[in-house]
């Protein structure tokens, strides 16, 4: 398939209704890539991350940083698929590190496919690309969960404002994922692409919506990864994005919050005492976390 069909259909959210839609398009986009690149450039400081440099179709445009420890192969990601629908299906019941670590990758190769086929537009459209993948992602998470047997939906929460027992009006706030058991509200998450400029939100949602309702309701979120591009070619390199000053800051003296997710996630999230607390990867939130929701 050719970069142009590539990303006339990932500029498409019509065309991704179903898990198969990101899959299918994943595998079209690992077979270009396997033979339609300029070049592969690798990470001057983080040598694990690569990025991908197409050709004259792609005006040459350099992607985002790509995990070549998690993102997989043309030639393994019908094997490894099969693995991420048997662990979808037996959710509960998978304890073998490698069904676990094939959510991760199947989830984290699928979204960076889809970002880095909107890495070939035209600069003039880099505004619109984000707002396409953030979305692409945010519907790619709550069909998994559906997928997993839990109902989840985007949309509004109206919350009472209660004085003296008495509702005087509702609020409305608009999140990304809503669970809710036996007709109430039992959890609410946030998905977005990375946690720049974001996770402050996330924060005040939860401090905000206990506040309001002097009930403490779960509030979790989920990145794919939290590294961008840093430098020029020849000497790309990457950074992070997270700020672990303000998430242990908030962390302590706000609020906590319950549960945040990763594909890829950073070194300092496993080993910073706060951090490794707080933060886990995809994997624990489809099999453990999010059954404590329900």
């Amino acid at each position: 398939m050719t970069l142009r069909k590539l990303r006339n259909r990932a500029s498409d959210k019509t065309r991704f209704t179903q898990i198969r839609d990101y899959t299918n398009s994943c595998r079209d986009y690992l077979a270009y890539a396997f033979e339609g690149l300029q070049a592969v450039i690798v990470s001057r400081n983080e040598t694990h991350y690569r990025f991908y440099q197409y050709k004259q179709d792609g005006s040459y445009n350099i992607t985002r940083p790509i995990n070549s420890n998690i993102m997989i192969a043309a030639d393994d990601f019908d094997a490894m698929l099969d693995m991420f629908a048997y662990a979808l299906t037996h959710i509960r019941e998978i304890t073998a590190p490698d069904e676990r670590e094939c959510i991760n990758r199947i989830v984290y190769t699928c979204q960076q496919a889809i970002g880095a086929t909107l890495d070939a537009l035209p600069a003039g459209q880099s505004n619109t690309a984000r707002k396409v993948n953030g979305d692409l992602f945010e519907r790619f998470i709550q069909l998994i969960i559906r997928e997993i047997g839990i109902p989840v939906r985007s949309g509004t929460v109206r919350l009472p404002v209660v004085v003296d027992d008495v509702s005087l009006f509702n609020m409305s706030y608009q999140h990304d994922l809503i669970i809710e058991k036996d007709g109430k509200l039992s959890a609410i998450g946030s998905v977005k692409t990375s946690s720049k400029d974001r996770i402050d939100k996330v924060f005040i949602d939860k401090f905000l919506h206990d506040r309001l309702t002097d009930i403490d309701t779960p509030h979790f979120a989920v990145f794919p990864n939290d590294v961008q591009r840093a430098g020029r070619e020849p000497n790309c390199g990457v950074s992070a994005t997270f700020l672990p000053g303000h998430f242990k800051g908030y962390t302590i003296k706000l609020n906590p919050l319950d549960g945040v997710y990763y594909c890829d996630i950073r070194p300092n999230m496993m080993t910073d005492d706060i951090l490794k607390d707080q933060i886990r990867t995809l994997d624990c939130l489809l099999v453990e976390d999010i059954w404590k929701f329900q």
